[in-house]
């Protein structure tokens, strides 16, 4: 084979680069670098000084970790972390398991008003959040609940979305499973957690991780039903350093940067599961 004869079949077996991939890329690119840029500013403010917050440079002048040790040490940070921790894992657990089992029922169970009752359900996530506010509050100042850890969790402990996309997963899992669980003698409430659950496993991690990350970060609901600081969860408590005389930006980017890093470990440990479960979802909706 000759060196022209080589080259045109290299040539013709060489890859093209498409110009609509170059401008995929591309864009995919500066939409990366505009999404990440308000992280890097905000731990960047983290270690600079309070005289410096102002100054844009994106590498500190004088780093400093002051406010890091400063937050930890001398403001509430610590039980806001913990309060926040808390509310996110039990309301987290709450969603799996009430979502999912009303999920089951409805795509497993042929009884009269059940495309009422999911319909019903789904209704709700068009009801904006600031409507239902009032409400809550009036229920939770009559029962008791104002400035408590139940006040905080008890809006969010089931779900409409979560019902919807745990049924949309179920209606996939074939009857013949089940009915062969019935013929060995399992009780409804064994099938449903022995056997329908595991075959929802990318639905029941997308639909921990979404809620975990929703209530990590909640605040209008929590600021409104909490009035002592030692249930303040973090964004409550981060905004608590946003006084009226003054605004310590380098504290609330300091308290900002050491709560996001959880959501960021979350989500690059569970980010496959995130995938894997929204496009089943859209696939099976």
């Amino acid at each position: 084979m000759t060196d022209l004869t080589r080259n045109e079949a290299v040539s013709r077996y060489r890859p093209k680069v498409r110009p609509g991939y170059v401008l995929m890329w591309t864009l995919l690119l500066i939409g990366g670098i505009v999404m990440i840029t308000p992280l890097l500013f905000m731990f960047s403010t983290s270690l600079k000084p309070g005289s410096q917050v102002y100054d844009l440079r994106l590498i500190p002048q004088d780093p400093t970790f002051s406010n890091y040790i400063e937050v930890l040490t001398s403001s509430g940070f610590a039980r806001w972390f913990f309060n926040s921790l808390l509310v996110a894992t039990i309301v987290t657990c709450s969603n799996v398991f009430f979502d999912s089992l009303v999920g089951y029922t409805l795509a497993k169970f042929r009884f009269r008003g059940r495309r009422f009752i999911f319909l019903a359900i789904l209704s709700t996530l068009m009801i904006p959040t600031e409507m239902l506010v009032i409400p809550w509050y009036l229920m939770s100042a009559n029962f008791g609940w104002l400035d408590s850890y139940w006040g905080i969790m008890f809006p969010g402990m089931m779900t409409g979305f979560g019902t919807f996309l745990m049924r949309q997963f179920f209606e996939g899992v074939p009857d013949d499973f089940m009915e062969a669980a019935r013929i060995d003698g399992m009780n409804e409430f064994v099938i449903w957690w022995r056997i329908a659950m595991p075959l929802v496993a990318p639905a029941i991690s997308a639909l921990a991780i979404f809620t975990f990350l929703g209530n990590w970060t909640a605040f209008f609901w929590p600021l409104i039903v909490t009035t002592s600081s030692e249930l303040y969860t973090l964004p409550v408590g981060l905004s608590s350093f946003a006084v009226e005389a003054q605004i310590e930006w380098e504290m609330i980017m300091t308290g900002a940067a050491l709560a996001t890093i959880p959501t960021l470990l979350v989500f690059l440990i569970f980010q496959r599961y995130i995938v894997r479960g929204v496009m089943l979802a859209g696939v099976k909706g």
